[in-house]
């Protein structure tokens, strides 16, 4: 019965192991795209503490994924060693996965503050593709399907706006329903009637809420994992010692 009941406990092991890579991947790719979204639209951050959660997180994804290769050897040996070096690496996870959601927590609620700069790169939109501000302001405004900071009326105080005339808007605002658009204010409906401030802090809401949520998801499956490691060195018979006499 005894032997049954170790079997279990390892084939618990082995489960809850395969879902910390799972959990692992989900928060790696969670870090890798927070850096990618953050890589795309520097130049509309104040600063770049930003990324922190994603190198956390990424950092957790690492440790998680060794954890459950450990986890998983060490359900085919017994070894108190192992066993103590498992348990330390799931206490580390946590700390890294915790720190990594507490940050995402705190900079999902000063994104409206942090995205602060978006308003001065519009500013400066000249137009021209060789003006790193004129591409990440083209790019955001088609990826994002967006115009303009609060919607396409922004563009009526800007330089760019001025210099067509007071008749156009760029044509990365242009509805994609509308082929024929030019980026005329004579028919407004034809641009994307959102603005990119909110787009942008939507998405970038959505990548944060993977992190957050990560910390809850590793919290419940380290907790099995510490009950199960725990049985299993319960049930582990004592190492007997003996007293070596000199002869």
């Amino acid at each position: 019965m005894n032997e049954q009941r170790r079997n279990a406990l390892k084939t618990v092991l082995q489960l809850m192991c395969q879902l910390l890579w799972v959990v692992g991947l989900v928060v790696g790719l969670s870090g890798v795209y927070l850096l990618m979204k953050y890589k795309q639209s520097s130049l509309f951050f104040s600063h770049i503490y930003i990324i922190l959660p994603a190198v956390l997180a990424l950092a957790s994804a690492v440790f998680l994924v060794a954890t459950g290769c450990l986890g998983t050897w060490l359900s085919l040996r017994d070894s108190t060693f192992l066993q103590g070096l498992f348990v330390y690496l799931l206490v580390l996870v946590f700390c890294l996965e915790s720190t990594a959601s507490a940050l995402a927590y705190f900079h999902s609620t000063k994104l409206d503050s942090e995205i602060a700069p978006l308003s001065g790169v519009f500013q400066k939109y000249s137009g021209s593709s060789q003006d790193p501000n004129s591409r990440a302001v083209d790019a955001t405004q088609e990826e994002l399907q967006c115009c303009g900071v609060h919607d396409y009326r922004d563009w009526l105080e800007t330089y760019w706006f001025n210099r067509t005339g007071g008749l156009l808007v760029p044509r990365s605002c242009c509805n994609s329903t509308f082929p024929f658009c030019n980026g005329t204010v004579a028919q407004p409906w034809q641009l994307y009637p959102q603005g990119c401030q909110v787009k942008l802090e939507m998405s970038f809401q959505f990548v944060l809420s993977f992190i957050i949520w990560g910390s809850p998801l590793v919290f419940v499956v380290e907790v099995v994992l510490f009950l199960t490691v725990a049985q299993m060195m319960k049930d582990q018979p004592l190492m007997e010692y003996q007293v070596l006499y000199k002869n």
